[in-house]
């Protein structure tokens, strides 16, 4: 993926000592090669974009913008950390999911074709002070999710930013091909972290380890799968293999119908991914007894037959 290199080096030197507001040995030595055009307005960095970018190449593209900025900043950014300061491309993500598009009168087949970014949009470059407040805020978000209430929650600073609905694992076993023995498929609770993701994963069924790459909507009609990553948390000390990641089917959110993974829609699996990086905290409760605006508790449905109704109306994780 060939990316237009800035024609005035002292342009840019100027440009990064704006944003950065720290003092810069010398970045007439700056590496330029990979980078878009980039310009100052109203004392703020952008990258313009010299091309369209489609699905397919977005993670590849902000890999190497990322790598470029690193190697001129007096600071480091993250992919992470420049949506963030771009909230827009989140939103632009999750419209790619095919229920959106269909509300907009659009059939996509082919997920990968959509563009992420047109041709001359601009992408904002976060100045230090703001990256180091965007770090505070990672380091202070963890994932919550209570498995009766099937509800993923993004904590941040104790207070609740986003909620989502999410399917979870059978209250069921089955003999999976892919580890040759009979697998527990209730979802696992406990505390952990995002331990990897996987921005290009292959879809396989581990009860016979078919891999797929289209899918069958809820509305019948098949189309290619989306290229959404997959979080892998690490749970109690264990990676039990139960992901975060997009269906293709929300008829089947807020049900136990999965092998153990937690399902979620392609808009929310976007911005769920962008709350979670790797090492971000993660509580998995099989909470009950549940509380509502108001402080009135609920209890749920036993749905795993444990008979241990745990539960409160506070959350809490240990944010060290």
């Amino acid at each position: 993926m060939k990316i237009t290199a800035i024609k005035c080096i002292a342009f840019l030197c100027i440009a990064l000592c704006m944003a950065a507001c720290d003092k810069v040995d010398d970045l007439s030595k700056t590496p330029l090669e990979n980078i878009e055009n980039v310009s100052v307005k109203h004392n703020k960095i952008v990258v313009e974009v010299e091309r369209d970018i489609r699905m397919k190449d977005y993670f590849e593209f902000m890999e190497k913008l990322v790598a470029t900025l690193n190697s001129a900043l007096p600071y480091e950014l993250t992919e992470h950390l420049l949506v963030h300061a771009n909230p827009w491309i989140i939103d632009r993500l999750a419209h790619t999911d095919y229920y959106y598009t269909k509300a907009q009168n659009q059939f996509i087949y082919d997920p990968s074709q959509i563009v992420i970014f047109g041709k001359g949009e601009r992408i904002r470059i976060p100045a230090h002070r703001e990256t180091q407040q965007l770090i505070r805020d990672q380091k202070n978000t963890y994932i919550d999710v209570n498995i009766p209430e099937y509800t993923l929650r993004v904590i941040q600073y104790e207070n609740e930013i986003a909620s989502f609905s999410v399917r979870v694992g059978q209250n069921n076993t089955r003999y999976w091909e892919v580890t040759k023995r009979e697998e527990d498929l209730r979802t696992k609770h406990g505390e952990g972290y995002i331990n990897w993701i996987n921005k290009n994963p292959t879809y396989m069924n581990p009860v016979d380890s078919h891999t797929y790459t289209s899918t069958k909507r809820d509305d019948g009609r098949r189309t290619l799968l989306p290229q959404i990553p997959f979080l892998h948390p690490k749970i109690n000390g264990r990676s039990y293999g139960q992901a975060i990641h997009p269906t293709t089917n929300p008829e089947t959110l807020g049900k136990a119908y999965s092998n153990g993974c937690i399902g979620v829609s392609e808009a929310d699996a976007w911005r769920i991914y962008y709350h979670a990086p790797v090492g971000t905290k993660m509580k998995i409760r099989y909470d009950l007894i549940v509380c509502d605006e108001k402080g009135k508790a609920t209890t749920l449905p036993d749905i795993y037959e444990y008979e241990v109704y745990n539960g409160s109306c506070e959350l809490h994780i240990e944010m060290e």
